[in-house]
């Protein structure tokens, strides 16, 4: 026998410690308010019908009523039978650019948060997936290692910030080269995907031959590109007293321009999907996830075995019930028989 809630057994201590002294007291008074109005001789012959054994017996199912609620507020439980739990799904890992030229709020509030928004809303159509962070910009690193802990996932995004790596600039094949040799395990050549998230041309890290050789491994590349190729935007930057300017370099302002050919080549490269998020449109990782990733095969990511039991809560709240229907239908008085 298993008990759900056995907190409640604690609720049985108010039988001796309450319910018995209450009815105990309430005969002892019963008894004094008769002897008070009439002698003993006078009472034993007008008080004939009444039947003290019926009274106790009529408290005793009050007593015994209430205890067999209280079981059944421990949620009583048996036929204990092992069942194994399996747990299915893809690894997914979200490679997010954060680089200064997310800071740009040619996407608001800015790219990089409203990439980080994104992330968010995927978290929350996930089935059962294990999700990894990693953060790039002049280098990559994992914030967030495979887990189907999603709680952890948004905490780890949280601190995510254009701080998160300690080199400028954009390398995008570094990334791929670290989720695929550092998150992803080499046991299976399947059931891996990617979702690179960035806005910046790539600084010569081989993007494509990374993602060729990611393709290779089993795994397939979602690439959302941030902003557009034509003509770009300025990079904000605020300084110490609050006063918003515009990143420079030698004198220049830096325009962040989207390089959408190489993104598309990455993506094709491992059989997976570009998509372009310019000003103005919507970032829905959610539909990329549920068209492509939710719909593809899955492994068994996790499995246990757990004992499942028979719940019997109602017997004891229909014992309950009867017991005290029992009391109200039982009379105090005695018997009558005629002559």
């Amino acid at each position: 026998m298993n008990l759900g809630n056995d907190r409640a057994l604690w609720l049985l201590f108010l039988v001796p410690a309450v319910l018995v002294p209450v009815y105990a007291w309430c005969f002892w008074r019963k008894a004094q308010a008769l002897k008070a109005l009439a002698s003993n001789e006078m009472l034993a012959k007008i008080n004939t019908s009444v039947s003290l054994k019926r009274q106790v017996v009529k408290a005793l199912l009050l007593v015994l009523a209430f205890v067999s609620l209280v079981v059944a507020l421990t949620e009583p439980k048996w036929n204990p039978r092992p069942q194994r739990i399996r747990r299915e799904g893809r690894d997914v890992a979200v490679l997010l650019d954060t680089s200064r030229s997310m800071l740009a709020e040619d996407i608001k509030p800015n790219r990089l948060e409203r990439s980080k928004l994104a992330i968010l809303d995927l978290l929350e159509v996930l089935k059962g997936d294990r999700v990894a962070i990693v953060t790039f910009a002049g280098n990559a690193t994992v914030k967030c290692p495979l887990t189907q802990d999603y709680a952890f996932v948004r905490m780890a995004l949280a601190d995510v910030s254009t701080e998160s790596t300690s080199r400028g600039g954009t390398m995008i094949g570094d990334a791929i080269r670290k989720a695929t040799e550092e998150v992803f395990d080499k046991q299976s050549r399947q059931y891996k995907d990617l979702i690179l998230i960035t806005d910046g041309e790539d600084h010569d890290s081989f993007p494509v031959e990374a993602a060729e050789k990611a393709a290779q491994d089993g795994i397939r590349i979602f690439a959302f590109g941030l902003g557009d190729d034509a003509t770009g935007t300025r990079i904000p930057i605020t300084g110490p007293d609050g006063e918003k300017t515009f990143l420079k370099y030698q004198g220049q302002e830096v325009w962040s321009k989207l390089d959408s050919d190489i993104l598309r080549e990455i993506a094709y490269a491992t059989d997976g999907t570009y998509l372009s998020v310019t000003p103005g449109t919507a970032m829905d990782l959610g539909r990329i996830y549920e068209d492509r990733i939710a719909s593809a095969e899955k492994r068994e990511l996790e499995s246990m075995t757990m004992v499942k039991y028979d719940e019997k809560f109602q017997i004891f709240v229909a014992l309950g019930i009867g017991l005290l229907m029992g009391e109200a239908l039982l009379s105090e008085r005695k018997k009558t028989t005629s002559s």
